[in-house]
């Protein structure tokens, strides 16, 4: 395991506390930067976020979705959990905690905007750093790839409508074409071009074994380069929404709440369901964790892209970060200590076995 990935909460922290400090040292240097935008899409956070993705579509490999039909249960729970229950209970704690609860500490005619960064959160099923937390709990690898590719087949097509029909119940008009241009950006076309990548890199190979090792190869190269996006990332962010952040330290301990209930909540639902229906603990932790984890670079970007970057909404969704890694760390930890509460079994989907030659 990396030192990214052991120290995750650490780097992140420090990464908030950089763009903290870049704002109140360098403020023209943030505004300027702020500045490179057209149509609500800022350049450099696009160009980051792209360092972020793109490396992570050339892991997904589509090839895996024929062999889920092998152990169907817990792709099912996920795509449960993730497409009909997940981002319908984040919009009620939205309308929940900031049209009711909340509502004589925010500023009037701000709800819907907590609300719609909560949304955008809560229809964005995790894409890469779920792979992470199934290595963590010791997860199958190829099920939980199955999973996630699934997903993002589903999210090219299901956000937008998803979202906007969520947005729309909380009487937010939608600008369709910057949500779907959003999707595209940051989904579709880093997805294409991974798929591109993944083909030159192993249309060479004699083996599945060789494709998989130059894929790793490329993987583990361009990693840093990730890496670097989503700590840059969220130091604009927060340099962005530093003076907020500052002066209005309850608004983000507002924010953190639904999210941390939703979050532990979720993975309750989902980790309870797999146990019930004894699915095995290496596909059932990945399981719940994919339900419980969010695609926050996609939630930032199209909440950047719909109401801008100084928009409490953009704030929710970078809250999520922060408030994201801790938790799934602390339901690592969780999964681990319950292994013995589901059913062994052999690996959950099995690699085809290399053919014979004559």
């Amino acid at each position: 395991m990396s030192a990214f990935e052991r120290y995750l909460s650490v780097w992140v922290a420090l990464a908030i506390l950089a763009g903290l400090g870049l704002g109140q040292i360098a403020p023209g240097l943030v505004s300027f930067l702020a500045s490179l935008e057209y149509g609500s899409v800022n350049f450099v956070v696009a160009v980051l976020i792209w360092f972020m993705v793109y490396p992570m579509m050339v892991a997904v490999d589509f090839s895996s979705l024929a062999r889920i039909h092998e152990r169907p249960k817990g792709l099912v729970i996920t795509l449960v959990v993730n497409w009909l229950i997940k981002p319908f209970t984040m919009a009620a704690l939205g309308v929940l905690f900031f049209e009711w609860i909340f509502a004589p500490f925010i500023e009037p005619g701000t709800a819907g905007q907590y609300i719609a960064g909560m949304i955008l959160l809560g229809a964005a099923p995790c894409t890469a750093m779920v792979f992470v937390w199934s290595t963590l709990t010791r997860g199958d690898p190829n099920y939980t790839l199955a999973q996630v590719s699934l997903n993002d087949a589903i999210m090219v097509f299901a956000y937008a409508p998803l979202v906007a029909l969520l947005l729309g119940v909380t009487d937010i008009t939608v600008p369709w074409a910057t949500l779907v241009l959003s999707v595209g950006l940051y989904v579709v076309i880093p997805l294409v071009a991974g798929i591109i990548t993944r083909i030159v890199m192993t249309r060479h190979a004699a083996t599945q074994g060789e494709a998989e090792a130059a894929v790793d190869a490329f993987t583990s190269r361009v990693k840093p380069l990730s890496v670097l996006g989503l700590l840059a990332t969220v130091v604009l962010l927060f340099g962005f929404q530093g003076e907020v952040i500052l002066s209005q330290p309850l608004v983000i301990v507002m924010i953190a709440i639904p999210l941390l209930i939703q979050s532990y909540g979720i993975f309750a639902i989902a980790y309870w369901a797999a146990k019930a229906w004894r699915v095995p603990h290496k596909v059932a932790a990945p399981c719940a964790m994919i339900g419980t984890s969010n695609f926050f670079e996609l939630a930032v970007a199209v909440a950047i892209g719909l109401f801008g970057l100084n928009s409490i909404a953009a704030l929710v969704t970078v809250v999520g970060v922060l408030v994201e890694v801790p938790v799934m760390l602390s339901l690592v930890w969780f999964a681990n200590r319950t292994r013995h509460w589901f059913p062994e079994e052999e690996t959950a989907i099995r690699a085809p076995k290399p053919k014979e030659q004559n």
